[in-house]
């Protein structure tokens, strides 16, 4: 069954819209090659790791609209770094931890999206769906990430929607709801593309909404939940989203 009947669909940001694994592969590349052999260093795994930390220390810290800057932060974004390394190997001292954190940082915004993620984006907005963004993470953050990839010509303000301003983080289902009263749109015309199993498919899910897992990582599943659909690449999205339209010419 394609979801054609839909007519609103919100993407995540986060290696949704575009490869995360690269600012993170580029950050361990220039600071943590000294300190170990990176031969066949499992990028991908301890990626996963990372962004299981990030979220777990930004609950303690109080939730995305306590990130945008300050100690509390800084340090958290160290530390993540400390915890993920160490689980694969490498200690780091909070100061190469901090180098580590620049480096990633300054390639966050050297963005790319995936192959036909913009073309899609363009063609459900031109067959009239209603398309927006939520996304997890600090304002001004998450919006240099929107910027880079251009998603002004696509995707208008008000349907971009960024936790940290709004006071919930997937996978509360307040910011689902919140979207659908914001936007004039209820659960049961919402489709929601996510990678995270944890923030996206749990969180939509628990908020009514149609789920299409992006499992370009082919991840194993975390719990009972069943999303509505799965799919691996943009060429699987849009026939998803679109297969009836481009069926019916």
């Amino acid at each position: 069954m394609r979801i054609t009947d839909r007519r609103a669909v919100f993407f995540d940001v986060d290696d949704t819209l575009y490869d995360h694994l690269i600012p993170f592969r580029k950050a361990v590349e220039r600071t943590a090659g000294p300190l170990a052999a990176l031969g066949g260093f499992p990028f991908e795994a301890a990626y996963h790791r990372l962004r299981y930390h990030s979220d777990m220390l930004s609950l303690e810290l109080g939730g995305a609209g306590a990130m945008e800057s300050g100690a509390a932060t800084g340090y958290m974004r160290m530390r993540r770094f400390q915890l993920t390394l160490a689980e694969f190997g490498i200690p780091l001292t909070e100061a190469q931890a901090e180098a580590m954190q620049a480096a990633y940082i300054g390639c966050q915004y050297e963005i790319t999206m995936f192959e036909g993620a913009r073309e899609l984006l363009a063609k459900l907005a031109g067959e009239g769906w209603i398309v927006g963004l939520i996304t997890n993470g600090a304002p001004n953050h998450q919006q240099c990430k929107i910027d880079a990839m251009r998603l002004d010509e696509l995707v208008p303000p008000e349907r971009r929607f960024i936790s940290g301003a709004l006071g919930w983080d997937k996978p509360d289902p307040r910011l689902f709801r919140h979207v659908n009263e914001a936007t004039g749109t209820t659960p049961a015309d919402s489709v929601y593309v996510g990678d995270s199993w944890r923030n996206d498919v749990i969180g939509a899910l628990e908020a009514g909404w149609r789920v299409i897992w992006f499992n370009h990582r082919r991840a194993a599943r975390e719990s009972g939940h069943e999303p509505t659909h799965e799919a691996g690449n943009y060429a699987e999205l849009a026939r998803l989203l679109l297969g009836r339209h481009r069926a019916d010419g």
